[in-house]
């Protein structure tokens, strides 16, 4: 046994780990990217003999097998040979379930919409009530962000402001407790913002009279925007994570200019919906969801220690 260190096994704060994005409930990928990246199930969990995994979130939703994603992910947990970071979609559907404090209803309503994101989850744990509300326990359980001396990673955005306010309210800097989660479903509240940002992204608002539906046909008035890119005097073209939303005669001025920049540390994240051949952003900067939900990839990046990040790391399946 080599210990714990802030709570996390000593192994893990090594280079040697294989971070993985959003899989959204799509078992054989990930099984197959296990199987591509080396690892074997073993003793009750898939193991690798020098390597362990590093999940990025969003393990359930959208995909045809929610229930075999979670058994693995919670295995190699348990087993020690991963970390599993929250994503939105985990948020959601804790938020989902908790009642408010005030007894008004859930933290996040039960609207039409809501259900349907969390439909597919939803069907495929039918008849299997005690097992779903396990799962959504233990969700509670996952870190918000991760971070070494080697590299950081976060479900959305890494925004360190937010990063900072969630180390001070936060069950051992990272998991949610039950004040934190009741907080972060208040409306306008700092705690709120700043579990919005880590796990849904930084946005910006649209200029007036601006909108576009979004792939679940969900009007929008904000755009998730480049995080790690200087955005004042961009364009919100230049800026938006999505292409081909026609606003490049819009300039944006961020009176902050807070942003991720070049000389950081590696910062790995998912939630984003790339599509096309997985690359890097830049040599700091790594996007590992790749729309598997979508008729896309699973992504993983095989990380060694390296400060600048090369293409050549990227496996898909």
């Amino acid at each position: 046994m080599l210990g714990t260190k802030y709570g996390v096994p000593y192994y893990f704060l090594l280079p040697m780990q294989d971070i993985i994005g959003d899989v959204h409930g799509h078992a054989t990928q990930l099984k197959a990217l296990l199987d591509k990246l080396g690892y074997e199930r073993k003793n009750g969990a898939y193991r690798h003999p020098e390597r362990t995994v590093l999940f990025l979130g969003d393990y359930i939703d959208r995909g045809p097998d929610n229930p075999e994603t979670l058994r693995i992910v919670r295995e190699m947990v348990d087993a020690g040979t991963a970390i599993a970071l929250m994503g939105n979609h985990e948020y959601n559907a804790l938020a989902f379930n908790t009642l408010r404090e005030d007894g008004k209803g859930y933290l996040r309503p039960h609207l039409i919409k809501n259900f349907k994101q969390h439909g597919e989850t939803l069907l495929q744990f039918q008849n299997r009530q005690a097992e779903y509300d396990e799962y959504v326990a233990w969700f509670k359980t996952l870190p918000l962000f991760y971070e070494n001396e080697h590299f950081r990673a976060v479900h959305a955005s890494w925004h360190q402001p937010s990063i900072e306010h969630l180390q001070d309210v936060l069950t051992d800097d990272t998991t949610l407790s039950d004040a934190a989660l009741q907080a972060s479903a208040v409306p306008d509240s700092y705690t709120m913002d700043a579990v919005e940002k880590v796990l849904k992204g930084v946005e910006l608002p649209l200029p007036a009279g601006r909108s576009f539906l979004d792939k679940d046909k969900n009007e929008r008035y904000h755009i998730r925007y480049k995080w790690w890119e200087n955005p004042v005097g961009a364009s919100y073209e230049q800026l938006s994570v999505l292409p081909g939303l026609d606003l490049s005669g819009f300039t944006y001025v961020d009176e902050s200019g807070h942003y991720y920049d070049e000389n950081q540390k590696p910062v790995f994240f998912g939630h984003y919906w790339l599509r096309g051949e997985p690359n890097l952003y830049r040599g700091n900067v790594c996007c590992l969801d790749y729309s598997v939900a979508k008729g896309g990839v699973l992504v993983a990046y095989r990380y060694g220690g390296e400060r600048a990040l090369s293409p050549s790391q990227l496996v898909w399946v």
